[in-house]
This record gives C-alpha cells, sequence and structure tokens, in this order.
C-alpha cells in the first residue's frame, strides 16, 4: 500500500481507509473519529512537518493528549509517509510499533507519548519553552485536547501558566464532542479569561479549521475549540 501526500478530498478519504486497517483492541473509535478531521487539517494543511525528516529541527511540534484514541493519528502519520502504511493492519498486536497509545521512540513523527490524560498540554508548555531556550522561534507547539480530557486539573493549571509565561506559539486544539461529565462551555468567554485568545468552530468544516488553526496571537497562546454536535463522531 502506499501513502498518500496530495491535499485533496482524496486524500482524506485514502487516509480514512487506512484507519479501517487498525482493527486492534482497544481501539476507540468515537476518541479516534472525532479527531480525524482536526488531524487531518493539521497535517494536510497547517502543520510545518518533514515525513522524510522527522527530527527537522524547525518542524512544528504536535502532542495528541488525546493519546486513547491513536487509531486516527497513526493513520494519518501513514498517509503521509511518516511510516509505512503496512503497519497499520498489525495495530495492537505484540511486536508492533503501534500500540494502543502513541510511543515517541517507536514511531517516527511522533512528539512526545501520551495517553494518560491531562499530561498533553502541560509539556506542550514545556515544549514551547525549550524552543524559546534554544533560540527556535518559529516553530509552533499544537496540542489536541478532547473536552471530557479538560475535567483534568493538570490542564486548567497549564492554561492559567501558558499566558503568564508567554507562550504565544503554543495553541490549544480541543475537540468538543460533548462527553464531558462536567459542562464546559461558553468557551470563548472562560478561555479569554485565562488570558488566551479564543475562538470555537464547526469541527467537520476544515476551512474553518484551517483558518482557525493557522492563526497565532504574536501576545499570547490561543485555543481553538473545533465543536462536533452531540452523538456525531
Amino acid at each position: 500500500m502506499e501513502a498518500t501526500t496530495g491535499r485533496t478530498a482524496e486524500g482524506i478519504e485514502r487516509a480514512r481507509e487506512l484507519m479501517a486497517l487498525a482493527t486492534g483492541d482497544e481501539k476507540h473509535d468515537e476518541s479516534s473519529t472525532s479527531t480525524f478531521d482536526v488531524l487531518w487539517v493539521l497535517y494536510d494543511r497547517v502543520l510545518r512537518v518533514d515525513p522524510s525528516n522527522p527530527g527537522w529541527e524547525q518542524r512544528d511540534r504536535f502532542i495528541l493528549s488525546k493519546g486513547h484514541g491513536p487509531a486516527g493519528y497513526f493513520a494519518i502519520l501513514a498517509a503521509k509517509g511518516f511510516f509505512p502504511v503496512d503497519w497499520l493492519p498489525g495495530f495492537m498486536d505484540w511486536g508492533n510499533p503501534l500500540g494502543s497509545h502513541p510511543d515517541r521512540t517507536l514511531v517516527p513523527g511522533v512528539e512526545a507519548s501520551t495517553g494518560s490524560l491531562g499530561h498533553g498540554l502541560p509539556m506542550g508548555i514545556g515544549v514551547a519553552l525549550a524552543l524559546r531556550a534554544k533560540d527556535l522561534f518559529d516553530p509552533r507547539v499544537v496540542v489536541l485536547c478532547g473536552d471530557g480530557e479538560l475535567n483534568e486539573g493538570t490542564n486548567w493549571e497549564a492554561i492559567l501558566t501558558a499566558p503568564n509565561l508567554g507562550v504565544s506559539r503554543l495553541t490549544v486544539a480541543i475537540v468538543d464532542n460533548h462527553s464531558s461529565s462536567i459542562p464546559m462551555g461558553p468557551w470563548v468567554p472562560k478561555l479569554e479569561a485565562f488570558g488566551w485568545s479564543a475562538q470555537v468552530v464547526d469541527g467537520h468544516d476544515h476551512e474553518e479549521l484551517v483558518r482557525a488553526l493557522s492563526f497565532t496571537d504574536p501576545d499570547r497562546p490561543t485555543a481553538v475549540v473545533a465543536d462536533i454536535p452531540e452523538g456525531e463522531w
């Protein structure tokens, strides 16, 4: 099987077909499919990454904090050529690099090993600070969280801390599929009160996602809430 690199409707449909190859246990279908549009837009049209050189110093860094549903993430990395498509049917098999959580030591293109919820955004702040310490001011850091994951207090500590540290190259993409047991909205006034630039967009509308995820504020971190109607993936 071949990877796809085109920014076309055919490209995303090919990536969806690849996701279907990952049939192992603990697939967490809803977590994978609800994040799929955001992940595709990021890797197809927003992030500066090079599959032929995953360690490129000037690359943007992406962290899938919602690491318990990696099948869509793995499919898109494979579609973009980070690793062989033939790895996907072995998802969750013994000895296959593609496990139930992304592992940065095993999977090319994965920046952080995640899965225990609530850690991705704090790690993202650390990555942003490390880039600054290395005088790397162009790379962005993008962290994807779920709405239910924001039940974890560590996320709100990070949301409070990031603006005070001036990490303006940090973006959090929150996929809100209304799975949280605690009401999270209204998103924009809540996040702006913490010092973030925030907006809510249709989580399935690629043009809205491109516009929102491409935006950076020179003075503060940015938050993009991708709304997925309840009951939809």
